[in-house]
């Protein structure tokens, strides 16, 4: 064979036959990930499809690709989109804001002590529990 007599030509072979597998392996994990993620399947089918991914892998990536890739980005992008919101809604709780800053939480404190409805002592520990 002419990869042998040529050890650059093997090296390159070793190396496109690595970058397949690596390939490959990666696209299974992004297929099975996709069957999971999938609400529009039952069990039964994410199953088989599941079956079909692991018994004949060559094939049944290529099948599922086939059948069921042209939405795969949209499923992902929803996930993404839903984690954001998450994470957003998670900084929101976290942080305490409603999209009030700490200047208009102090002037309503002000009013409040202004009509009474909060002591001088009130407002002070309120304040400074504002600005730390």
């Amino acid at each position: 064979m002419v990869a042998y007599t040529y050890p650059l030509l093997n090296l390159f072979w070793t190396m496109l036959v690595l970058f397949a597998f690596v390939m490959w392996v990666y696209l299974l994990f992004v297929v099975i990930a996709d069957i999971f993620r999938s609400h529009d399947m039952g069990g039964w089918a994410k199953a088989a499809w599941l079956v079909g991914v692991l018994i004949l892998p060559l094939v049944g990536l290529l099948v599922y690709l086939i059948a069921r890739g042209g939405r795969m980005a949209e499923r992902s992008a929803d996930e993404a989109y839903r984690r954001q919101q998450e994470f957003d809604a998670y900084v929101r709780r976290t942080a305490h804001t409603d999209g009030a800053s700490p200047v208009d939480e102090l002037a309503k404190l002000a009013a409040l002590r202004d009509d009474g409805k909060v002591t001088d002592r009130e407002y002070e520990q309120a304040k400074e529990k504002l600005l730390r």
